[in-house]
């Protein structure tokens, strides 16, 4: 039986109170926002109550908000999403945490939802967030060896090295990048009366 959005946003606000610095209902799911000292007891207790009971982590990941709203954001750069599933109560949710800017980093939620090793080690890679408390996190989509983390905002699009086989080294060669950015602007606008049938119709 599936509890509703309503019936679960109740359901949180009534187990936590004040500890919830936001609550509400985005895109179908019901977020929660909830402050890095409270992370791992208000997860303990998603997982653990059984009028809430979400037993299961189906993702995790980073954000950064970084030039979010066009500049307008005022908030934190960085934050981490959980996306958990309740088998029982039929239902979903997510719970966000935001992170300082300048060294970004939360607790682990492996001790509670084991299948976060992963996550947060991707999570790390990609946007240099930091577990504390993850007990082997490196990177897992990159390179040993990788400089920067690249969904960052500001990580530049063609990276900051570029890696290729020497064949006199016999081994891989970090080296700075050396193509050029190129920017594709279309040089030709070709007039098609396909657009100009649309017009008239319109």
């Amino acid at each position: 039986m599936s509890i509703s959005n309503e019936k679960l946003v109740e359901r949180l606000q009534n187990r936590f109170g004040d500890v919830l610095q936001g609550c509400d209902v985005a895109v179908g799911e019901v977020t929660i926002e909830v402050g890095r000292e409270q992370l791992l007891e208000v997860c303990t207790a998603l997982r653990d109550d059984l009028g809430l009971h979400f037993e299961q982590l189906i993702d995790l990941c980073g954000v950064d908000f970084l030039e979010h709203g066009e500049g307008a954001w005022q908030g934190p750069r960085f934050a981490v999403v959980y996306h958990l599933l309740s088998i029982r109560n039929n239902c979903r949710l997510r719970v966000r945490v935001f992170a300082d800017n300048e060294e970004p980093r939360v607790d682990s939620v492996i001790p509670i939802w084991n299948v976060a090793n992963w996550f947060e080690r991707e999570a790390f890679d990609m946007f240099g967030i930091l577990f504390d408390g993850h007990p082997d996190l490196r990177r897992l989509l990159t390179d040993y060896g990788f400089i920067g983390h690249p969904f960052r905002k500001d990580f530049p699009l063609l990276g900051h090295v570029e890696m290729r086989y020497d064949p006199e080294r016999k081994r891989v060669v970090y080296e700075p990048v050396e193509t050029e950015l190129r920017i594709v602007v279309p040089r030709v606008i070709r007039h098609d009366n396909r657009y100009e049938e649309l017009e008239k119709g319109e």
